[in-house]
């Protein structure tokens, strides 16, 4: 089953192929594929890079060898000679960065800094487009610390647009791959603001680009510590769950894995609800059928059955499987904080229709043995506003009754009211702009 719900296959063309290779790594040491598949699967991946030093490693460990192809040993060659260019092209503008006292000079003003570079350091347009290919010739080699630095430079003399945004999803990439989640997510955002903007270039490339940013974001959302919070405010977007529905239903497995862990979105998680059953032809696994059991449904046991396979199916995930030493101690903490959540979700939901429930019972629903139940439901009255009590003779949890409050019904029903006016504003806007701009 791991591999049948392994998304790798649609994750990947969505990715720089460079972010792809942690999730090789990661399904190596899961052993889901044949090793010998995925050694394979490497080489094919690096045969369009500049890391061919590593992909020589690859092969002699594949074939068992201490020979490599002269295909190899050419193209290194030709690596070696190109960087040595490029480093030449590039040397007055990178002399010109390293100078602490020179960089001083420069200012906002992208048409002063360009003007003043060739008037007193007679640095040209040729100098910027080398510092360019020299990041991303950097970036192809595997060095990330140093095309993550040019990129950063590049940026702040760079008048092209293309450019640009080519130099900030290089950046992107770079600081993903050394693991500054921080800096990741400045970076995600501001390409975020540029992508939403009026005057990105085609509707179609919008989405295609946002499509593109919500699956580089998996490696910071599951990473960065404000992440699961940080994927429902972008995943949630009208603009953004429209391009999921649209062209890539697999990402739902990461919105409803981030609001089964995260507590305070259940406004939220009520529209997302509609969202899984409207795709459940389109796309569904484990964990958005767990909901579905749950709270459309109300099938307990076959919650309990989704359980058990989102255990696995996390564990098995290169952005929710990763592990944790602590203490000399292995952890999964995303698994963990899952089933914990999950369960409180099957105890809230079954408690809602049910008064008096069997310890037993519910021990089952929870996938826990009795004595477990018992301590995990004493914990949750106990820290939660939980208005219950255990009655240790008949081994039965008793429900107080929980009036709705017709006050607090309103304003919910008041709120979502309003969320849909903003949205058929937002809609009929949108619609009169396209129709002025034909």
């Amino acid at each position: 089953m791991a591999a049948k719900y392994d998304l790798t296959p649609r994750v990947a063309p969505n990715l720089d192929r460079h972010l792809v290779f942690p999730l090789l790594e990661f399904l190596q040491e899961k052993q889901l594929y044949p090793d010998a598949d995925i050694l394979k699967a490497k080489i094919e991946l690096l045969n369009n890079t500049n890391m061919v030093d590593f992909a020589m490693d690859i092969h002699k460990s594949l074939y068992h060898t201490d020979d490599v192809p002269q295909d190899m040993v050419e193209r290194r060659a030709e690596v070696v000679a190109r960087l040595k260019a490029l480093e030449e092209s590039a040397a007055p503008l990178i002399t010109f960065l390293q100078n602490p006292n020179a960089v001083q000079e420069l200012r906002a003003d992208k048409q002063y800094n360009l003007q003043m570079l060739n008037e007193r350091y007679q640095i040209g347009p040729n100098q910027i487009e080398a510092l360019y290919q020299y990041a991303k010739f950097q970036f192809e080699c595997g060095n990330y610390s140093g095309a993550a630095d040019y990129l950063y430079q590049y940026r702040a003399l760079c008048t092209n647009g293309e450019r640009m945004l080519s130099a900030l999803w290089g950046k992107l990439a770079a600081e993903i791959l050394m693991q500054n989640w921080d800096i990741a997510l400045e970076e995600l955002n501001h390409l975020k603001e540029i992508i939403d903007s009026k005057s990105f270039s085609s509707p179609m490339n919008q989405v295609q680009s946002r499509i593109w940013l919500m699956h580089w974001g998996l490696f910071i959302f599951f990473n960065h510590e404000n992440g699961r919070t940080q994927i429902i405010d972008l995943f949630n977007q009208d603009k953004y769950l429209n391009a999921i529905q649209t062209n890539a239903p697999h990402l739902l497995r990461y919105l409803a894995a981030a609001f089964i862990v995260n507590k305070r979105r259940r406004t939220q998680f009520k529209e997302f609800l509609k969202v899984i059953q409207q795709e459940q032809y389109s796309y569904e696994d484990p964990i958005t059928e767990f909901l579905t059991c749950v709270y459309v449904k109300y099938d307990f046991d076959g919650a309990q059955k989704k359980m058990k396979e989102c255990e696995e199916v996390i564990l098995n995930d290169p952005f929710l499987g990763k592990r944790v030493e602590e203490d000399n101690y292995t952890k999964d903490p995303f698994k963990d904080e899952f089933l914990e959540n999950a369960r409180l979700f099957i105890f809230e939901t079954y408690c809602r229709i049910h008064q008096r429930i069997d310890m037993g019972v519910l021990a089952e629903k929870l996938n826990l043995r009795y004595e477990e139940a018992e301590r995990w439901i004493v914990n949750l009255i106990r820290t939660s506003k939980l208005d219950a009590k255990i009655d240790t003779e008949t081994g039965t949890v008793l429900m107080e009754p929980n009036q709705p409050n017709v006050y607090e019904q309103l304003i919910d029903h008041t709120k979502s009211l309003s969320g849909r006016t903003y949205k058929l504003v937002n809609l009929l806007l949108e619609h009169t702009q396209a129709q002025v701009a034909r």
